[in-house]
């Protein structure tokens, strides 16, 4: 039966050469789509460009990119690279994370030769380059192995191509390949690329565990400053929260000392200045409190009364330089040198490069400053500042008001009102508005937390209230697996702190429940468990330096003595007793290492012989495959080499059995080539056994 040509071995093998190819680059993109740092044109671009690749590959479509376009998008990128670089992304790396998947998408294109393959497989190393750099979370891990398992696909196959091109090219056209007939997936090159993926990944995680990442810190230095969520350091527009909440990206993890699930506020930046549209504080000088040996105490005055919480926080990547805490924060334990405090009591850290920074926190839990507390002149006036508002605003905030005497009285008919008058939803603005105070106000009457916080904080001050907007997180949700609170980026929160007088900065929160809350699903379960596979990835593999290493032997140390393990718990001994036991064994101990290293040595001959005797058996049986043909044939050849009769590589089996000297072995070699013919390409299973007698004969002359 023919092979059609459409499916000869070399197309298959360059197939699946292309596939993981594609793979490799496939990988490095969505580890960068990942880590949340690629803007959309570059994301949805890419993306198309290795879907037209993938569908050019299985044969589904036909693309044919000319090069003259090629070249000339290439020249109008290096004109615009100037520009993304000092215009529109303003650093290094973002237009570095541009330029490389727009030479991966061109190349990925338009690749045809092994050079063009070679720089596809540079950009797709450079592309996972940057996902390390952009990204610290389990899923870059995922990515990793991915990138890992297509590599050696890559690397596998693509010397197969190169072998089958050059061959191909030097024009020796007159003779197929070995494999004819190959037209599924090359099943062998599959399993040798799983083999070398899973061992390399053992043996790199065995040296992972054990080598301590110390240069962590040093790495940083170069890594430019990552993506962080807005709104949480000292500016929010009206409507930012209510993006930030479409997302469940966990932004910190709360551990609580004996408490478990700790359902309070976790304060972030306090806002005192609005101009209609956003909430900011200017450049002022900050209080910079330093620390000693890592403790900063952050309440000097006699010690309140009240309930006290103790608690661990650990921020994440995309999280900002803002401190969040729950209460009045009392003294810290964290591991930098300064600690800022604002005016308003933010508290913040120099802008950090990793993710990771965790510290402890001990607070007091009130809504409420110290009554002995006293707020400045200037502050009062920064806190009851207006932009130009509507005038139905003030008008609003008088008859919510009416009747009522104290500031607050005021303050906590405003908190009702706003609960009970409006609706909350998560549902955004179409389109940009002029006020959109007063269209929330007036028009829509519903919105998210920022704009019910914004509306109360301006209300007030329309009443000579002074009172400032703070933004942060509210509650979390608790992962039984881990012990640990996760707070997500649709957790973002915002509420108000008023004064009031003898009782300092007080808390309302005017934003209406949710009145579809999300209920726990299997997709939130699922979520968890994510959840501390992230955790465990973070502590073990970010995390993991010379301390980690430490804490890791000790605990297998303890688990050893635990379930009565020995030779964990008592390492020292069984060592010291293994040198007594070498020493008293010597002679058995060198038989055993060179029994050992002649298997090594002998055993893959041994071992090929071994199948090679069992598949002529098979043949003597009747039972032999077309492949065992080749066997019996290439082992006559050996019998005859021996002798000194060696096949020229350009004679056919044939040829070669007609040119030897005549004599009853040139008669056997006759009759045994004639019946490998009838066997490896006429089908017949049949003469598989007299293959076999005529070797017999033939190797009994020899030994005569």
């Amino acid at each position: 039966m023919t092979t059609p040509a459409s499916w000869a071995p070399q197309q298959v093998v360059e197939k699946f050469f292309q596939f993981s190819l594609l793979g490799m680059l496939a990988s490095g993109y969505f580890a960068v789509l990942g880590s949340g740092y690629l803007d959309w044109p570059t994301a949805i671009l890419t993306l198309a460009a290795l879907c037209l690749r993938a569908l050019t590959i299985a044969g589904i479509i036909t693309l044919d990119v000319p090069g003259r376009i090629v070249a000339a998008l290439t020249v109008l990128y290096v004109g615009f690279y100037p520009i993304d670089y000092y215009y529109i992304s303003k650093a290094f790396l973002p237009a570095a994370v541009h330029l490389i998947f727009f030479l991966g998408s061109v190349k990925i294109l338009t690749a045809r030769t092994l050079r063009d393959f070679t720089f596809v497989k540079a950009i797709a190393a450079m592309a996972l380059l940057a996902a390390a750099v952009l990204s610290v979370s389990l899923a870059f891990f995922a990515f990793l192995a991915v990138f890992l398992l297509f590599t050696i696909a890559t690397l596998s196959s693509g010397e197969v191509v190169r072998a089958t091109r050059l061959f191909v090219s030097s024009g020796e056209t007159r003779r197929s390949l070995s494999r004819t007939g190959l037209r599924a997936f090359p099943r062998r090159l599959g399993l040798l690329t799983f083999g070398l993926f899973g061992g390399i990944l053992l043996l790199t995680g065995g040296v992972f565990f054990v080598l301590p990442r110390t240069a962590r810190a040093a790495f940083q230095r170069f890594v430019p400053e990552r993506y962080h969520l807005p709104g949480f350091s000292n500016e929010v527009t009206l409507g930012e929260i209510g993006e930030i909440k479409q997302s469940s990206t966990p932004v910190m993890h709360v551990l609580s000392q004996g408490d478990g699930f700790l359902a309070v506020r976790w304060r972030g930046a306090a806002l005192t200045h609005f101009d209609g549209k956003r909430w900011f504080n200017p450049p002022a000088v900050e209080e910079r409190l330093r620390t000693e040996d890592r403790r900063v105490l952050l309440h000097d005055g006699p010690p309140q009364p009240g309930r006290r919480i103790e608690y661990e926080v650990r921020l994440s990547d995309i999280a900002s330089n803002v401190l969040f805490v729950a209460g009045t924060p009392e003294s810290m334990i964290i591991d930098v040198p300064v600690v800022a405090r604002s005016s308003s009591g933010t508290l913040s850290v120099p802008r950090i490069n990793g993710a990771g920074l965790r510290y402890a926190v001990s607070s007091l839990l009130t809504d409420e400053a110290s009554p002995s507390a006293q707020l400045s002149p200037d502050a009062r006036l920064e806190a009851l500042a207006l932009p130009p508002i509507d005038e139905r605003i003030r008008r609003l905030a008088v008859d919510m008001t009416a009747g009522l005497a104290t500031p607050d009285e005021r303050a906590r008919a405003l908190e009702r009102r706003l609960r009970h008058d409006y609706g909350y939803t998560l549902e955004l603005l179409p389109a940009p508005v002029a006020d959109p105070l007063a269209t929330f106000l007036f028009v829509r009457k519903k919105g998210h937390c920022e704009y019910f916080a914004s509306a109360m904080a301006v209300m007030l001050r329309t009443l000579g209230i002074p009172a400032r907007v703070v933004t942060g997180f509210l509650g979390g949700v608790y992962n039984p697996m881990t012990g640990w609170q996760v707070v997500r980026a649709s957790d973002a929160h915002s509420w108000v702190e008023a004064w009031l007088p003898r009782r300092g900065w007080v808390t309302f929160d005017p934003t209406p429940p949710d009145p579809s809350p999300s209920s726990i699903s299997l997709w939130s379960r699922a979520g968890l468990v994510l959840d501390a596979a992230d955790q465990f990835w973070q502590d073990w593999v970010v995390g993991y330096d010379f301390e980690r290493q430490i804490t890791l032997a000790a605990r297998m140390q303890e688990s050893g003595r635990n379930f009565r393990f020995p030779w964990f718990g008592d390492a020292a001994a069984d060592v010291e007793m293994s040198v007594r036991a070498a020493r008293a064994y010597a002679i058995e101990i060198l038989a055993l290492f060179a029994l050992a290293a002649l298997s090594i040595l002998l055993g893959p001959t041994l071992l090929r012989k071994l199948r090679a005797d069992l598949r002529v058996r098979r043949a003597q049986r009747g039972e032999a495959q077309a492949s065992d043909a080749t066997l019996l044939y290439e082992r006559m050849l050996r019998v005859l080499e021996r002798r000194g009769l060696q096949k020229p590589p350009w004679l056919t089996p044939v040829e070669f059995a007609r040119v030897l000297p005549a004599s009853e072995l040139a008669m056997l070699v006759e009759d045994l080539t004639g019946a490998y013919n009838q066997f490896r390409f006429g089908g017949r299973r049949d003469a598989a056994p007299r293959m076999v007698r005529l070797l017999r004969r033939i190797e009994t002359l020899e030994s005569h």
